[in-house]
């Protein structure tokens, strides 16, 4: 899920929050993008009028998006890419007016990369909910006032839906693939699912056939981290009069979601017990290293995300299940007939190699039979944003089919 690659940003010295603010100052109401903001790389395309798998209406929706080499003449050498939970549009290119990070795979798609752009037309979209250009919480309703937590529920198939939307918006009828990872992986496999007719490759990286109540618990704990945080307002922080967003309890949240994307093991090795002061933690004052490295990624993500988004997009991870109305988990995968890379890695505890095993054994075009392909890496989760050789090569062997 996370998508800052990788996380060795981390201060050498010992930082607190105020010391933060000092450096940054205070953070916005709302990390997100938001109208009037530097463009940067954004484009922006309207699909229109939505309404949501359970009937709610959304009266406008703009998606927005980047694009990467050129379309051909024959229009069938486009690369659809969905993003993790934390990530958005901005593949490649540094940050700037506009994009508060660097690309999130920029080792990987370009010229002569793994998603080369000298030969195919890498598009990504924000996903609708999102918070970086697409409709979601932050943008205004049809009376001028944002959404906030009157925005509707969304499910993953409300956002592929929305996506495909996107791409007839775009006169792009079929892709040479579509690739996702973490949550990007789930709308890669409902939107191969749902569009086998426009989808000639698939590549499911880190993500599971279906939400498992484990996962859906540990994401319960993040979604109370923001509503319980006074500033969050029930959603409508956006005016606040003291200029104070849920600060503290998205930076809560991003700091559970931390420890779930990389393995205990890798942060045993990295952090131990060490500490990040001239004074103990054990004898009062001071902290040990690894708080003092949750407490920094947790205040800098308040800088460039929207609470009320996480919050959507969290709750449309949870409505994940390929198998719903489709006669259930192996049912569904049966139809996955395309050339698949189901690509798993051992150390992730977050959504476990289990449920890629699981996609492999369903799917009769997986690349390497019964279980998944194997990324074996000791950063957990986050490997496929960091392993980029082994992301690289598995790609490539898909796109030589």
């Amino acid at each position: 899920m996370d998508w800052q690659t990788p996380e060795d940003s981390f201060p050498t010295d010992f930082i607190t929050d105020a010391q933060l603010r000092a450096l940054y100052g205070r953070p916005p109401i709302s990390g997100g993008w938001r109208d009037g903001d530097p463009v940067g790389e954004r484009q922006f395309v309207s699909i229109g009028e939505f309404q949501t798998e359970f009937g709610a209406e959304i009266p406008h929706v703009r998606m927005s998006y980047e694009s990467f080499g050129t379309l051909n003449a024959a229009r069938d050498n486009a690369v659809l890419i969905f993003h993790a939970l934390t990530g958005d549009s901005h593949l490649v290119g540094p940050a700037g007016p506009g994009h508060s990070t660097d690309g999130w795979w920029s080792e990987i798609v370009g010229p002569g990369k793994a998603l080369d752009t000298d030969k195919y037309f890498v598009i990504a979209p924000n996903v609708l909910g999102g918070c970086q250009g697409s409709t979601g919480p932050a943008s205004l309703d049809p009376n001028g006032q944002e959404w906030g937590g009157r925005f509707p529920y969304l499910t993953i198939r409300d956002q592929v839906r929305a996506t495909e939307a996107f791409a007839d918006a775009l006169e792009i009828e079929r892709f040479h693939a579509v690739v996702g990872g973490s949550m990007g992986g789930m709308h890669a496999l409902e939107w191969a699912l749902a569009n086998s007719h426009r989808t000639d490759r698939l590549a499911v990286i880190a993500a599971p056939p279906v939400t498992t109540a484990d996962q859906i618990g540990l994401n319960l704990v993040q979604l109370e981290a923001i509503r319980s945080d006074p500033a969050y307002r029930g959603g409508n922080y956006y005016d606040a009069p003291d200029g104070v967003g849920p600060h503290h309890g998205l930076a809560t949240a991003r700091r559970l979601a931390l420890l779930n994307y990389r393995s205990h093991t890798e942060l045993d090795e990295r952090f131990g017990r060490a500490w990040q002061s001239a004074v103990s933690p054990l004898g009062g004052g001071g902290r040990f290293a690894v708080e003092s490295y949750l407490d920094f990624h947790g205040n800098k993500f308040t800088r460039r995300f929207d609470a009320n988004s996480y919050l959507i997009l969290v709750q449309a991870m949870n409505s994940h299940d390929v198998g719903r109305g489709r006669g259930g988990v192996a049912e569904a995968l049966s139809q996955l007939t395309l050339p698949t890379l189901v690509l798993g890695i051992p150390s992730d505890r977050l959504f476990t190699i289990a449920g890629q095993d699981q996609i492999a054994r369903h799917a009769p075009g997986s690349l390497d039979g019964d279980t998944a392909t194997r990324l074996d890496s000791p950063f957990g989760h986050d490997a496929f944003l960091i392993e980029h050789e082994m992301v690289s090569a598995q790609l490539r062997r898909l796109l030589a089919l």
